[in-house]
């Protein structure tokens, strides 16, 4: 087995923390400094950010199937290319206008609204009706209903609320985000509204509900004249307490200008066949998404959002190892692809699992790269599907030998599980496996992630000069070279453990 963690590496990586990728070729070993190098270039701003189907994207694409072909991996894309074409539909909010009584809600700060369910011009009546529960739904038909989005157990899930709705004749919902959800908490503004759909896909039905999310900072505006008080709703409903039915005094009144296109984006995929004829059908799919969200509203004076560690860094890592392997392979092939509209609703790995290159029988497991947030010391990772599969025993025992403590998700509330491109795989009746860097309650690592969910995820600022910790970035790395040659060059191939509630029915 190659070795894991050259200890040489805590000497060099005096700092964990800089301020501009720059400063890092002082700080890093040549393993680590090659990553981040691969990592600035995917997330510079001359990629613009990689939305899917951008001409950023494409170029980002380009990169990639380059570093592949030098490292010698060999194109498994479509007739003999490094790329899979995967089309798609995309609905997007151009324009609105939005006012309760006059008083302006500002689109995207401080309500929005899901293009796939607007019509052009609304005019309706707001009823409050608390968490939105059967007990709270009374004379709400063709009204807006304000329901708070808590996600606390014993009240309604969002899809519970949207069912009772829908059944007592509302016209629409405005969800007000819940700031109580401290996990993951709501995050302002909305980069845009756009809905993308694979094409060709069975079209969605138009939803029986309009769609709105509001900001909690904007529910002064919307009661104002009901005689109740904002704060002390939102109070209340953070912490599950009862809350109040009652109707508004005033209307609310939109427009909205959409837009459809049809576009196109690449997955990028590469093989290295393994050394084991014998093995040749047992290939260990290594996945991370290269697109981010490009261009969109502006935060802190900035509309650029680079997407860095989401998740342009494990991209980078991918094409790391590719060319640390240099062409020579493990036991088992390992197939590289880089998918796309990860961000728009996991639609690349979608494309691929439908469109699959080999025999789907003849895929043995997944490993995903994405959530991982290098920024404080990795002592303890989150494995999704620890339990699952003979993958999270790799993972563990890899860990192990590096100090490293696994644990399963603590909040599972948050569905991180089925946020990426691994659950795809699950859902194929893949083994599959994703990680996120874990904490313990109360800690310094604990602020830190919280900070990031807060201000860094899905904004502009998860950006090449945010403070990473180099230590806890070069040690994943590592790992994850670790856990790859353990599972390729392992004596078993990758299976479902049998008590496992995430393995395919049999038929």
């Amino acid at each position: 087995m190659r070795t894991l963690f050259p200890a040489v590496i805590f000497f060099v990586l005096l700092l964990t923390g800089c301020e501009k990728s720059s400063e890092t070729s002082t700080l890093l070993d040549d393993d680590t400094q090659a990553w981040w190098e691969t990592t600035t270039e995917l997330s510079s701003d001359e990629m613009e950010g990689r939305d899917t189907g951008s001409p950023g994207y494409a170029r980002a694409a380009d990169v990639v199937a380059k570093r592949f072909a030098a490292a010698g991996l060999q194109p498994l894309g479509d007739q003999g290319s490094w790329f899979q074409d995967v089309a798609m539909e995309e609905t997007e909010i151009t324009q609105a206008s939005i006012t309760v009584g006059g008083r302006e809600l500002k689109f995207l700060h401080d309500i929005y609204a899901s293009p796939g369910s607007v019509t052009e011009s609304i005019e309706a009546p707001i009823v409050y009706c608390g968490y939105c529960d059967s007990t709270s739904i009374t004379k709400v038909k063709d009204k807006l209903v304000m329901c708070h989005g808590t996600r606390r157990e014993g009240l309604p899930s969002d899809a519970d609320r949207a069912k009772i709705l829908t059944e007592a004749g509302a016209l629409g919902m405005i969800l007000i985000a819940d700031p109580g959800f401290t996990v993951e908490p709501p995050r302002w503004p909305f980069a845009y509204s756009r809905s993308v759909r694979l094409a060709g896909s069975t079209s969605t039905p138009t939803p029986a509900l309009l769609n709105f999310r509001l900001n909690a900072d904007a529910l002064t505006k919307v009661i104002e004249g009901s005689g109740q008080n904002a704060k002390e709703l939102i109070d209340l409903g953070s912490q599950g307490k009862p809350l109040p039915s009652f109707e508004l005094p005033d209307s609310f009144k939109a427009s909205f200008t959409t837009s459809q296109r049809t576009l196109n984006s690449l997955n990028i995929i590469g093989l290295l066949p393994g050394t084991d004829p014998a093995l040749a059908d047992q290939a260990i799919v290594l996945t991370a998404h290269l697109d981010g969200y490009g261009y969109g509203e502006p935060v802190d004076g900035d509309s650029l959002y680079n997407g860095t560690l989401d998740d342009a860094a494990y991209v980078a890592l991918l094409i790391q190892l590719a060319e640390r392997l240099g062409g020579t392979g493990y036991k088992r092939p390992l197939i590289f692809a880089i998918v796309t509209g990860e961000e728009k609703g996991l639609l690349g790995t979608r494309h691929l699992i439908q469109n699959l290159p080999v025999p789907l029988e003849s895929i043995a497991a997944n490993i995903n790269l994405d959530q991982l947030r290098p920024l404080f010391p990795l002592e303890l990772l989150t494995v999704h599907a620890l339990d699952e599969t003979t993958l999270g025993d790799d993972a563990a025992s890899v860990a192990a030998s590096m100090q490293i403590k696994v644990q399963n998700d603590p909040e599972p509330e948050r569905g991180l599980i089925r946020r990426s491109d691994h659950w795809v795989f699950i859902q194929a009746g893949i083994p599959a496996i994703n990680f996120v860097f874990g904490f313990e309650p109360g800690s310094e690592s604990e602020r830190i992630y919280r900070e990031w969910y807060r201000v860094g995820y899905h904004t502009p600022k998860d950006d090449l000069v945010q403070k990473m910790d180099w230590v806890a970035a070069a040690k994943f790395n590592q790992f994850f070279y670790g856990l790859v040659e353990k599972v390729a060059d392992g004596a078993e191939a990758p299976a479902w453990k049998p008590e496992s509630k995430l393995k395919p029915e049999k038929p």
